[in-house]
């Protein structure tokens, strides 16, 4: 019974209110949060003004999700998490937030104001295992520490495509890589999980052990405790074909042609990844197309790359062969500025394309005439997900994402708005909520629309567990509720989206 009364308290939650408890100062603070957290023995303690605080504050890629919690605790084990989450749930009122890499762009997904935030920072090795070729990896690590620690192996693993984000809210959120049309998604590669549950318990969740959670934790996200460690099955890997390639806008309608065809046809030639962006620079004060391709064979302009390459007025080309880390790195985003993003799927139709980058460059007109410093970013993003994605998860053991359900092969679509100040931003969310609408409802009337959701770059307005299908839904909540029973996870750990809140 407690069980119950407990999770439907959570999702009685407004979504409105979860953001107040995340963000706003004027919610009552517990008064011993911290010090129940020094009377506990434990190291790494910052409070306001420490330097280490206002650095890793400061370090967090959106201004939007520089919170300012009561202090941050930087754990350097497994055991530091257990007796960190033991003592905040036993011994006080106080709501925390768990951080890997501060990369998820909204206020509260990873850090919290009036609360504690738990730092994995510290917990950042990679050990290879050779015999297994399996890659433990901390929860705190930075992709490019993953792949730096395993290039003098030569090998690598299946992981972000920016070198700064972090592996935890990437690989509970599914994972996209350079290799995902050849060997999944990021999530579908990993073999193990070390994760430190409400009660103080440090388990392993793999396919012979705790199968049920290993599966949730394939796209279920902070549902059911904190991952501290991810084994990764690592692989032999040559350096990549990839770069940049920038064009004009007078090349769109070739662009489109060209992505259509390439994402029909992933499945002939999954050695390669393609995403193309249309973005508005305010240095250009216009928009351009920049297109990132890359072959993780190494092969130079492999055949599957031809209707791309064939298209003219190159401004910009990057293309070379480079190590795994080396592209990452040049897939950085620019940082310093709030973001409001999100992302929706549709059916890889030509009509559908056309129509989202039309929204798009009516969205950055718009937002250029109401702009008081013209300062933003607006990237529009297309993302191939064909069905072959799916079908090497399902022969991986599955995961919860639902995009088995998905028949026909589709793509997502991503919009990214960078802007300065909060006023902008508060602006910028409605507009992006009315313009994802529009989309939506666009491929919606032409049969297009796709229900899945891309966790990892939705916003808080969506709520892209509900789009999983409700098969994984009753899924996910049944293992956060073993796992769980007293629903930590889902009252005092209010940040990223909750299984509970999903009617």
């Amino acid at each position: 019974m407690k069980q119950t009364s407990l999770l439907a308290l959570a999702s009685a939650i407004a979504p409105a209110t979860v953001m107040a408890d995340l963000v706003d100062a004027n919610v009552t603070v517990p008064t011993n949060c911290c010090s129940s957290l020094e009377s506990a023995g434990l190291k790494n303690i910052y409070y306001p003004g420490n330097d280490v605080y206002e650095n890793r504050t400061e370090s967090y890629f959106s201004v939007s999700a520089q919170l300012e919690p009561i202090c941050i605790i930087q754990p350097t084990s497994a055991e530091d998490v257990a007796k960190i989450v033991t003592t905040l749930t036993h011994g006080t009122a106080c709501n925390f937030a768990v951080r890997s890499g501060g990369h998820t762009v909204w206020p509260g997904a990873a850090n919290i104001k009036v609360g504690v935030t738990i730092d994995l920072g510290l917990i950042s090795n990679t050990t290879y295992v050779p015999e297994t070729q399996v890659a433990q990896v901390g929860a705190g690590s930075r992709w490019r520490e993953v792949y730096s620690a395993l290039e003098p192996y030569g090998v690598t693993a299946a992981g972000g495509r920016t070198s700064t984000v972090g592996v935890g809210g990437f690989l509970l959120g599914g994972g996209n890589t350079f290799y995902t049309a050849r060997r999944g998604l990021a999530c579908d590669n990993v073999v193990n999980y070390e994760v430190v549950l409400a009660s103080g318990e440090i388990i392993n969740a793999n396919a012979n052990e705790n199968a049920d959670l290993f599966k949730a934790l394939k796209g279920g996200s902070a549902n059911f405790g904190i991952v501290t460690r991810f084994d990764l099955q690592a692989f032999e890997a040559p350096e990549l074909w990839g770069g940049l390639v920038g064009y004009p806008t007078s090349t769109t309608q070739q662009h489109i042609e060209a992505y259509v065809d390439w994402t029909d046809n992933i499945e002939n030639y999954p050695d390669g990844s393609a995403i193309t962006f249309w973005t508005y620079d305010p240095t250009a004060k216009d928009i351009i197309i920049t297109a990132a391709y890359e072959d993780i064979t190494g092969r130079v302009a492999a055949p599957a790359f031809d209707k791309f390459l064939a298209i003219p007025n190159q401004v910009t080309n990057t293309m070379r062969i480079a190590s795994h880390v080396n592209l990452t790195r040049e897939l950085e985003l620019t940082s310093g500025y709030r973001n409001v993003w999100y992302a929706i799927t549709f059916k890889n139709d030509k009509r559908l394309y056309e129509k989202a980058v039309e929204l798009h460059k009516q969205f950055v007109a718009d937002w250029k005439a109401q702009s008081p410093d013209g300062d933003f970013i607006c990237h529009a993003i297309f993302q191939a997900i064909p069905t072959i994605y799916s079908k090497h998860s399902v022969e991986k053991g599955g995961n919860v994402l639902g995009l088995d359900r998905e028949k026909d092969n589709a793509v997502m679509f991503q919009v990214q708005l960078m802007v300065n100040g909060e006023d902008q931003e508060n602006l910028g969310r409605e507009r992006m909520v009315a313009f994802r609408n529009a989309v939506k409802q666009y491929s919606a009337d032409l049969g297009g629309d796709v229900e899945w959701e891309y966790l990892n770059y939705a916003d808080y307005t969506q709520n892209p567990l509900k789009t999983y299908g409700q098969a994984n839904v009753d899924y996910i909540r049944q293992v956060a509720t073993k796992y769980d029973p007293d629903g930590v996870f889902q009252t005092r750990l209010p940040g990223g989206f909750k299984i509970s809140k999903v009617l």
